[in-house]
């Protein structure tokens, strides 16, 4: 059935935390696709599942994809045998050519740019394993879970402007109308709380109570204490000089026994780490909370693509003299610097078996980004889609990131499964959006939480070289998993990094 694009412009301007409050808080399958506290440039983007919207998860245990329909239980779940890309890839070459027409070759929000509807979700690691043919532990969670979004908020920060964008199929004027009056009314309340956030429940919706405070659990599990940890440093080295990788990205698994609401929980995990790609995202009984400062690959309509890796880090000090040594240290260090470049050049590489000819080109070499918690060196990587190449292609062609497995990438990962002895499930891997124009956003699951029934779930790591000195990379870990553990109510003591002489 024909469908086209109504976007309808708001005349103010509303705080996507507040809107979110306001529409949202007690939606159960939701996204807010997040700029940060404050942006001033980039998109915030926020809607919940509409009576229509399809629900998408994939098993690679079972190798099948399930389709339900949350808002409509009348509708019964369809598991078939599939592969998630594969789905995703008919869905966006079968969307209504109504829905893709007319939009810019440059990213954008609203009308003509950014995100026009079309799915929105994660994609676990281990997706990235069997793409590659390496071995992998079975995840907890979903492999890859993905909304249709057919009706949400867009938010231009720069322009300080916010549209509502909504699919509607012929006789559908006068309910998408409806979801606009509601949308406009539930704006319109006055906040409440020193936040401004008032616990309403979706757009359409059911009562709900307040959100339950954060439980304070006493302690965290990891999955590898610090003694084993330093084992795996020595033994991902022992790889490295027998010349089975030059960079293998260790990572470890934190468990808290906890059970906090997920939308106060990023509330206070976006504040603590503002980032200009965090986001939240809560699909049944799991939650996605992330402040991600990675990029993996965004991608225009017109073929555009780009993909900034991270790798070296140094942390933030409140003092500001030794905050800019440790910002000069991570610019002037040999194995930073090193490990960054081997990043660079796998990507360069992955991007390489999608682009045009001699389009891909590194336009921006071992800049500094300031975080709350640490300074981070990332590159700017770019290219240009071959005709005929999708948005999904070129995911397959490049996921995992290397800056979450290191190089040679296959060999990596094969060395990594090995030592790190459980799954990464959704950290490590991705999320975002694939629109229906063509266009796709994916950041990196890092600096994240999962929620589930079992508790939270958080995932942290480094880069291990030849150069890796065994205290720092244990440090590393732990400086990027404070935070999160802070907003559980955990306590994860790091130690002042003393800058060594640049």
């Amino acid at each position: 059935m024909a469908a086209f694009l109504r976007s309808i412009p708001l005349t103010d301007w509303y705080d996507p935390a507040d809107a979110f409050d306001r529409l949202y808080a007690g939606a159960r399958h939701v996204f807010w696709l997040d700029a940060g506290p404050g942006a001033e440039t980039g998109a915030s983007y926020l809607g919940a599942a509409s009576e229509r919207s399809r629900m998408v998860s994939a098993s690679l245990r079972a190798g099948t994809v399930t389709v339900t329909v949350p808002e409509d239980p009348r509708v019964p779940a369809a598991t078939v045998k599939s592969d998630v890309l594969d789905f995703l890839r008919a869905e966006l070459t079968d969307t209504d050519a109504a829905v893709r027409a007319e939009h810019s070759t440059e990213p954008g929000v609203g009308p003509g740019g950014g995100f026009q509807l079309g799915w929105v979700g994660w994609l676990g690691y281990e997706i990235g394993a069997r793409l590659l043919g390496t071995a992998a532990h079975p995840s907890r969670y979903p492999d890859a879970a993905l909304l249709e979004a057919d009706r949400m908020l867009a938010f231009d920060h720069a322009a300080r402007t916010v549209t509502l964008l909504a699919r509607e199929r012929p006789g559908e004027t006068d309910e998408v109308d409806r979801w606009v009056a509601s949308v406009v009314h539930r704006l319109a309340q006055g906040g409440g709380g020193p936040t401004g956030r008032t616990p309403v429940d979706e757009v359409g919706g059911r009562s709900r109570s307040a959100p339950r405070s954060a439980v304070r659990p006493a302690e965290a599990t990891w999955r590898h204490d610090e003694s084993s940890y330093r084992v795996l440093i020595e033994r991902c080295q022992d790889a490295i000089r027998r010349g089975d990788a030059y960079q293998l990205c260790l990572t470890n698994e934190i468990r808290v026994d906890a059970a906090p609401d997920p939308v106060e929980t990023y509330h206070a995990l976006r504040n603590s780490s503002p980032s200009h790609h965090g986001g939240l995202l809560r699909f049944g009984d799991t939650a996605l909370l992330s402040a991600s400062p990675e990029q993996f690959l965004t991608i225009a309509p017109g073929g555009a693509i780009t993909t900034k890796p991270i790798k070296g880090t140094r942390p933030r000090d409140g003092d500001a003299a030794r905050d800019s040594l440790h910002r000069a240290e991570l610019v002037a260090s040999e194995k930073e610097r090193a490990e960054n470049l081997m990043i660079v050049d796998l990507m360069r590489n992955d991007l390489g078996r999608i682009a045009e000819l001699g389009s891909v080109a590194v336009s921006d070499l071992l800049a500094v980004e300031s975080y709350a918690q640490v300074h981070q060196l990332v590159s700017t990587v770019e290219a240009k889609l071959r005709p005929g190449v999708s948005a999904v292609d070129a995911v397959a062609a490049c996921f995992p990131a290397g800056s979450m497995t290191g190089a040679p990438k296959i060999s990596a990962m094969g060395i990594l499964d090995g030592l790190e002895a459980g799954p990464r499930g959704i950290y490590s891997g991705v999320f975002g959006y694939f629109g229906l124009d063509g266009a796709a956003d994916l950041a990196m699951v890092i600096r994240s939480i999962v929620l589930d029934p079992g508790g939270a779930s958080i995932g942290t790591g480094g880069g291990i070289t030849a150069l890796s000195e065994t205290g720092d990379e244990v440090e590393e870990t732990r400086i990027k998993a404070a935070a999160l553990l802070a907003v559980l109510g955990v306590s994860c003591e790091t130690r002042q990094m003393t800058p060594r002489p640049v």
